[in-house]
């Protein structure tokens, strides 16, 4: 820069009330949000798909202060577009909050946040640090129903190539579903193998490796993309090296540390496969810039001093931006204040134990899942016949449902503990209820290993049944706005096939179950 274009450089800095205008704005909006938060960074600490979540928050802040320079030059301007994204973000917030949906007011808030940050910057400046901000959405656990089903079709994926690795190596060795059958052991690909957590760290590692590469756009594209076959490709064969160890040294080989270690050792090659990339990018493109140049990763340059400083105006948006925050948690206070209807019904324990020839046991359910769970009374019975069949009944019933205290889907918990669901959809229960008005539900298959089971479950919400969980939300919103009341229950039906059982049997059986369960459930889940 020449000395004349130094003398023309105009420094520009923020008076306090800026900054006390937007601490004011970030932590009301937080607040207003504070449980869905507090269970997002709950997920960062159960599940380690997500253990990352920590660092996204830092890492935004660095690359905003590695833009702090370039900030201080430009001169400050109004954005009601800033505007527009807080009214959608606290939208979404207020849907996420009252329909008991963690998900959308986490992503909610994370909206707004972008638009408290554009209108109190202005376009110019919030463009320099829209990466930063947009980073933030990566910290937000994706919804339960997606990362299960994400988890499932990775854990079939990876379970084939990992078979094929294996006899690559000339071992004898049988697949079904998700089980490795090597004759003498057999190992199962459960969730944790699945590679979802390798996935979400290397795509957000990837994504700021693309942002700090100055090559062109497509390169940095295909740098980001590039992490999700990486990963795939790995943990298959990790899976599979495990198989091939298994076969010669035993089932210790896929145990305890050494299986650990396998999978830091798989994480980091995945990311030297990453850095490898992107260095035959640069040398292949035949760039003459250094490496330091071409990586883009540096620290910003003070500017020269004196030079001339001028205080940015407040804009009316930063004014703006406050009072509609402030706006939406009122709102939302309001409405936590006012008194759910909480309607009038009897208990489960009274629940009859006989339903014709069914006769059923109670079974209690452990402290930690009914910690989990957060419901308010619950139904576990086991019903069998004379002929030796057997139904599983099972409702969870909650006189609220907020944000963290609602009716789980099965969706989500079905596939856990090695279960596999190889047929999901709608069946309509006949003649139910004395108008003979069909029930639909939910049909689910599930099977692990040699056993299958048959899964019949709805949603029974203030006298209606639902099998969309996204109708469940829906329904929670306007329900929780137009007669305060929230309540509602989830019903599951459980038959195991035996083998040599039709399956046809199995749903004769758990309809005819159906249409007497659900006529006597109005007592104890209120219309």
């Amino acid at each position: 820069m020449s000395q004349a274009s130094k003398n023309d450089v105009q420094i520009w800095s923020d008076p306090a009330l800026v900054w006390v205008l937007f601490v004011a704005a970030t932590v009301v909006l937080g607040y207003g949000v504070i449980d869905a938060l507090a269970q997002m960074v709950h997920f960062w600490e159960v599940r380690e798909e997500f253990s990352h979540g920590y660092l996204i928050p830092l890492i935004s802040l660095f690359l905003i202060w590695q833009k702090k320079e370039e900030l201080a030059v430009l001169e400050g301007s109004r954005s009601w577009l800033g505007v527009a994204g807080i009214l959608i973000g606290c939208s979404v917030m207020f849907i996420g909050m009252v329909s008991a949906t963690h998900s959308l007011a986490q992503y909610g808030s994370v909206f707004a946040l972008n638009g408290i940050a554009l209108a109190f910057l202005g376009w110019p400046r919030y463009r320099l640090v829209m990466f930063p901000f947009l980073f933030l959405f990566l910290m937000v656990p994706l919804p339960g129903i997606f990362l299960f089903r994400l988890s499932s079709e990775l854990q079939l994926i990876s379970s084939q190539i990992g078979v094929f690795v294996i006899r690559l190596f000339d071992i004898s060795v049988y697949l079904e579903g998700n089980v490795i059958d090597l004759g003498k052991f057999q190992l199962q690909v459960v969730e944790a193998c699945s590679g979802l957590r390798y996935l979400f760290p290397l795509m957000s590692l990837a994504l700021i490796c693309a942002y700090f590469f100055q090559v062109a756009t497509w390169k940095r594209v295909v740098v980001f993309l590039s992490s999700i076959p990486i990963t795939v490709l790995m943990n298959s064969f990790r899976i599979g090296v495990i198989g091939v160890l298994v076969e010669h040294w035993g089932i210790e080989q896929a145990q305890g540390f050494l299986h650990d270690f396998e999978g830091w050792a798989v994480f980091m090659a995945s990311v030297g496969l990453i850095l490898l990339e992107m260095w035959m990018f640069s040398v292949f493109s035949r760039d003459s810039r250094p490496l330091k140049e071409v990586f883009g990763l540096e620290f910003p340059e003070p500017l020269e001093s004196p030079l001339p400083c001028k205080k940015r105006p407040v804009a009316l948006t930063a004014y703006v931006a406050v009072v509609m925050v402030a706006g939406f948690y009122l709102v939302e206070l309001g409405l936590e204040q006012r008194d759910r209807v909480i309607p009038e019904r009897t208990d489960f324990y009274e629940f009859p134990m006989v339903i014709d020839e069914w006769k059923g046991t109670s079974e209690r359910m452990e402290q930690i899942y009914l910690d989990i769970l957060k419901l308010d009374d619950y139904l576990k019975l086991e019903f069998i016949d004379g002929k030796g069949g057997n139904i599983g009944l099972y409702s969870a019933y909650y006189t609220s449902q907020e944000v963290g205290e609602a009716a789980h889907s099965p969706k989500s918990c079905l596939p856990g503990g090695g279960w596999r669901m190889t047929d999901f959809a709608e069946y309509p229960v006949p003649a139910v209820g004395p108008d003979g008005g069909a029930l639909n539900v939910n049909r689910v298959v599930i099977k692990k290993g040699d056993y299958t089971q048959l899964v019949y479950y709805w949603f029974q919400q203030r006298g209606r049944n639902i099998t969309s969980e996204y109708m469940v939300k829906w329904y929670l919103f306007v329900d929780a706005l137009n007669v305060n009341r929230t309540d509602g229950a989830l019903v599951r039906l459980t038959t195991i096939i035996r083998p040599g059982e039709d399956v046809a049997d199995a749903d004769e059986k758990l309809s005819r179950f159906a249409s007497k369960v659900s006529v006597l459930l109005k007592d104890y889940i209120p219309e």
